[in-house]
This record gives structure tokens, sequence and C-alpha cells, in this order.
């Protein structure tokens, strides 16, 4: 085989897009092999890019962006600051909230309630599993922080308690 018909081979593998190619002739052995075109990287997550500002020239006015739009429904609310001393009772497990022992019967607590000390709260139920969590001070329930059959994280506020002086 001489140079042009190799020449002429490997033209044909790039022009057909062949990888890999071996050739035995009698006692002449050719083996080409192209390598692969890197294949494209993924392109990065954008909830992760940090956007910076690009530059900008000297003398150049650049308006002000554009305020964001403002959910009025959220801004009429307020978000509550804590209160006086509140005692907050956290979700010890993930799982999900109940705030009664079955479908139908009332809440074990409501807002307003006089707590006492091992008083049950709630149910939150974990792999099947229905742990009753308890008031660890007495007092009165101020706030709850989540509806019924709510998934709860844990450490995620569940009640508000404002403890007996």
């Amino acid at each position: 085989m001489n140079q042009k018909e190799l020449k002429e081979l490997i033209e044909f593998l790039i022009e057909k897009d062949i990888a890999e190619f071996e050739l035995e002739r009698g006692d002449v052995k050719v083996k080409i092999k192209r390598a692969a075109e890197p294949a494209p990287m993924p392109l990065p997550d954008a909830r992760y890019i940090a956007v910076h500002p690009a530059p900008v020239a000297p003398g150049v006015h650049v308006p002000p962006p554009a305020p964001a739009k403002v959910d009025l429904a959220a801004a009429a609310a307020p978000t509550p600051e804590p209160e006086e001393d509140l005692h907050i009772v956290r979700s010890p497990i993930v799982g999900t909230f109940y705030e009664a022992p079955s479908p139908g019967s009332p809440p074990f607590v409501k807002v307003g309630d006089t707590l006492e000390v091992g008083q049950v709260l709630c149910i939150v139920e974990a792999m099947k599993l229905m742990n009753e969590i308890e008031c660890d001070v007495a007092g009165e329930l101020v706030k709850k922080f989540v509806a019924n059959a709510q998934p709860i994280e844990y450490g995620q506020e569940m009640f508000a308690i404002r403890p007996k002086k």
C-alpha cells in the first residue's frame, strides 16, 4: 500500500465518519483510529450561575434596572415579627403533620388553648409510624404554622406558645 492509497483511505474514513478501521493485506497491516470528537459539555444549571454585570465604558449612560414586580398580596401581609418570648415547637422528625388523632376528629389543640407540659399537640407520621408530639412548656397556644396533612421537615416550626409566667 503506497502513500497515495493510504491518504485516500484516510479521506474516505473521514468522509464516512468512521472512527476505527483495520486492514490486513498480505504482510501489510494498517490500523487507523481517529480520536473521537469531544462530547459537548452539558450546560450548567442556570439556578447556580452568578450573573455579573457587563463592564461599561466610561461616559456611557446605563439606565437603572426596572424595579421588580411586587406581589401586592404578599406585600400586604407583612412577615410576622417574633412576639415577646414565644416558645417555638419544632418538628423532631421529617414526616406528615396531623392535627387530629383520626380524620373527622377534633384537633388536639387550637389557637388560644391553654397547654400543659406533656399534652399532645399533634401527630407526625414517619415511615408509617404515628409519633405523638407533646408540649414541653405550659402556656397558651398563639400560632399554628402548619396545615393538616402537610409534609414537614426536621426542625420546621409547628407551634408558637406563650409560656406561663
